[in-house]
């Protein structure tokens, strides 16, 4: 008589069950999500970048306020990794507590051999692929412009992704932890629009005072926008370049273990 072998686990496998998931949900909308993720874009590199560029170009500082590149030049990398921000906060709001309450998914996954780490890491799996096309939508706009036309968009797109993933992975943690969703939209409001305002992507941020750059450089929107910038102008140093992605990977590690007690504590071990 011959022992059977105990089955192995795949690392990801129960995880990629619930990344297809969403895959076959957004399969449902995803005409609606590519256009705005081209169309809005667009219309910010028209009216900012090309619009709003014209007049801070012909200034009296232009050639030494936005270190040799054009308002354009500056600004529209920058879209890449706020776009993905935007759209990632809040797909980390309302829609986990959909998964919770309203539409009970998080629960029923949990009914079968898919434990909740499994359920966390496949969330944010499907949202550092929602990143990537958010910016990949931001990328087909750039590819129109001779500025920002250029192969580097491409690790552009990956780093916008973790930018917006740095942002979600706490944020799942917060939406789950909380009984209703009434602090979602002071999250929004108070928290992400300021952080988009004060990103870098407008104007440098040495225009700040100085106790708000120190602030700027603490959240993770600020070194997205240099990693896109630095990267499609060519001007990123490896140092640096490696500094800024350590920090949003810290932002994510903190958040998936954070996410991970959360949902246990709701769905079970």
């Amino acid at each position: 008589m011959t022992a059977t072998l105990p089955e192995r686990r795949s690392l990801l496998g129960p995880a990629v069950r619930v990344f297809e998931h969403h895959l076959l949900v957004y399969r449902r909308v995803w005409k609606s999500n590519v256009l705005g993720s081209v169309i809005r874009p667009l219309l910010y590199v028209l009216g900012m970048g090309l619009g709003v560029g014209s007049l801070v170009d012909d200034g009296p500082r232009a050639d030494t306020a936005l270190e040799g590149l054009t308002y354009f030049e500056f600004f529209a990398p920058a879209i890449m990794a706020t776009t993905a921000m935007q759209i990632l906060t809040n797909d980390a709001l309302w829609p986990i507590r959909g998964g919770f309450v309203w539409f009970g998914t998080y629960h029923n996954q949990r009914a079968t051999p898919i434990d909740a780490g499994d359920v966390v890491t496949g969330v944010l799996l499907w949202h550092l692929a929602k990143g990537v096309l958010s910016a990949g939508g931001v990328a087909v706009v750039l590819l129109l412009f001779d500025g920002t036309r250029t192969a580097a968009l491409l690790p552009a797109v990956v780093f916008a992704a973790f930018a917006g993933i740095a942002y979600s992975a706490p944020l799942i943690a917060f939406s789950a932890s909380r009984e209703t969703d009434l602090a979602y939209p002071n999250i929004q409001r108070f928290v992400i629009v300021p952080m988009f305002l004060f990103s870098g992507a407008f104007y440098p941020i040495d225009q700040l005072p100085g106790w708000m750059q120190t602030v700027t450089r603490l959240t993770p929107i600020w070194h997205g926008v240099e990693l896109c910038r630095g990267v499609v102008h060519g001007s990123l140093e490896f140092v640096n370049g490696a500094g800024h992605l350590a920090y949003l990977l810290v932002w994510l590690v903190v958040g998936y273990v954070l996410s991970r007690r959360v949902f246990t504590a709701k769905l079970g071990v």
